[in-house]
């Protein structure tokens, strides 16, 4: 598949795919005899992980480290275990404090529920 193609399908754009392979955040990809590249399947499952994880907040540094120690082989499946797990630590905290923030919200709309109503009960 071509840039184009790859950046329509996932909803990147073609500079972030070209900033991506560039950091090392997705591996280097392979090109035509013309230069263009030419994204194969196992491209686009590290691009579907990788808008995954982003998705999801975990940080580019942490993506980053994760590919590295892919690409050095099954010698850091501890290491990279070991990583995936901080991070859902990391993420799983964020979502339990997302939960107090989204009941917080509930709460206050709710009292501003309360109020309004007897106002416009007043108007009518």
């Amino acid at each position: 598949m071509t840039i184009a193609e790859v950046a329509r399908k996932y909803d990147l754009t073609a500079d972030t795919l070209r900033y991506y392979e560039r950091i090392g955040l997705i591996p280097k990809v392979n090109r035509t005899n013309g230069g263009i590249r030419d994204y194969s399947d196992e491209d686009c499952r590290w691009i579907e992980f990788i808008k995954c994880m982003r998705g999801a907040g975990l940080p580019i540094e942490a993506l980053i480290e994760y590919v590295n120690l892919f690409q050095m082989g099954n010698a850091t499946l501890e290491d990279r275990k070991a990583l995936l797990i901080e991070q859902r630590d990391i993420l799983e905290n964020r979502i339990r404090e997302m939960q107090k923030t989204l009941k917080r919200l509930n709460e206050k709309i709710k009292r501003y529920e309360e109020l309004i109503v007897p106002i416009e009960d007043e108007l009518r």
